[in-house]
């Protein structure tokens, strides 16, 4: 058994000062001793494949990340370490607790995901080992990881059993603030034609800061961004689905410096709602949340998603954006960037039409070749 100090303070020396995870009975000790430190980073994500992306975004913005999860929870962030971290070369660390293991009395609910964690990591191509249990193994442990994730700039994993970390109190402890949402550019819907996805997008770049990094997700909105102007201060994302807005939280928090704006649409928005609330608890003004809404899953067939009755700013609002608005014009955009979110994230949700060029191009860079070039834009490297 270690002390949660032992591995953390090594983790520490080798620059990992930044958590993201969902907690568990055997993680307790750890993200206590994160939590009560107050140099250290814990942000508490709404499930386990945000808070890879979160971790992703603030590796990307040039910090050592580290996420802490469960292996139940392993399914909900195999979308983003399959096709986030995976295919854009993001190293981090997954410490992933092993609930179920076989030979130890759990819950049921345990008793599957106990047997298969290991195989499910080998198929994901994630190296992993056991958790250290002594601390004269941290160091080794440690330095396998960093050399992995140096070298082959992905995910390394360490699968911790039950009993390994002694318990460790909570101090200071944690609390979300308070939603007090100000007044913004309102709701206001005309009764006039929609805008087009590239009608929004042309107005995000005109209006956008000037130090502002777009992330764009995944489909017919970073194609069309691309479309219009490729720039290093843009990233096209190729996959995982519903984490381009906790990529940018992640990105955000680690480089106050920076103006990030996320271009979401609603079937994204939908799959991973609740990260509305965990970007209302952590995020600052420096993060611009927009989300695209056609209420169709456009790149897919133009099938309906259930967003038509979804009042996104409503729920932001709720969640403690500092500023939310609604419209289907273009006004909205400038309105939003102009308002002040008094140390708080903004989010705008802006009705478009469906629909986009025929001739629509795909970016000629590769995924790591957009990262790289945005990183070099922003000053970070993975070390």
């Amino acid at each position: 058994m270690i002390e949660a100090q032992d591995f953390v303070e090594a983790a520490r020396s080798r620059g990992i000062e930044w958590y993201a995870g969902v907690p568990c009975s055997f993680l307790t000790p750890f993200i206590n001793y994160v939590i009560n430190d107050e140099r250290l980073t814990y942000i508490s994500s709404a499930n386990e494949g945000d808070a890879v992306a979160t971790a992703a975004g603030a590796a990307i913005g040039g910090r050592r990340a580290a996420i802490m999860i469960q292996n139940s929870g392993l399914g909900n962030a195999v979308s983003p370490l399959t096709s986030l971290t995976h295919v854009f070369r993001i190293p981090l660390l997954l410490i992933c607790t092993h609930r179920g293991a076989p030979g130890v009395k759990d819950e049921p609910q345990h008793e599957l995901m106990g047997r298969i964690t290991g195989r499910m990591l080998d198929t994901m191509e994630l190296p992993w080992e056991s958790f250290p249990t002594a601390p004269d193994a941290i160091a080794p442990v440690l330095d396998r990881a960093a050399r992995h994730m140096a070298r082959a700039r992905r995910p390394y994993g360490l699968v911790m059993q039950k009993g390994t970390v002694a318990l460790h109190a909570l101090g200071r402890g944690w609390r979300p603030r308070v939603a007090n949402s100000k007044a913004g550019p309102g709701y206001d819907y005309r009764d006039r034609e929609r805008p087009s996805r590239s009608d929004v997008l042309s107005h995000v770049l005109a209006h956008a800061p000037e130090n502002s990094v777009l992330i764009a997700t995944t489909g017919y909105t970073g194609r069309e961004l691309y479309a219009l102007v490729d720039r290093p201060n843009h990233l096209y994302m190729v996959g995982s689905m519903g984490c381009a807005s906790s990529l940018g939280l992640g990105l955000a928090l680690a480089r106050p410096d920076l103006h990030v704006v996320v271009l979401d649409g609603d079937g994204a928005a939908l799959m991973r709602m609740g990260n509305l609330a965990t970007l209302g608890a952590y995020g600052g003004a420096n993060l611009t949340h927009l989300v695209l809404d056609n209420e169709a899953h456009d790149s897919t067939g133009a099938q309906s998603t259930v967003s038509t009755g979804i009042d996104f700013a409503g729920i932001a609002a709720s969640c403690g954006y500092g500023v939310t608005a609604a419209g289907d014009h273009l006004g909205v955009i400038e309105a939003l960037f102009a308002a002040e979110a008094h140390g708080r994230a903004r989010l705008a949700q802006i009705k478009i039409r469906t629909g986009t060029r025929e001739d629509l191009p795909r970016p000629a860079l590769s995924p790591i070749q957009v990262l790289d070039r945005l990183m070099a834009h922003i000053g970070t490297a993975f070390s």
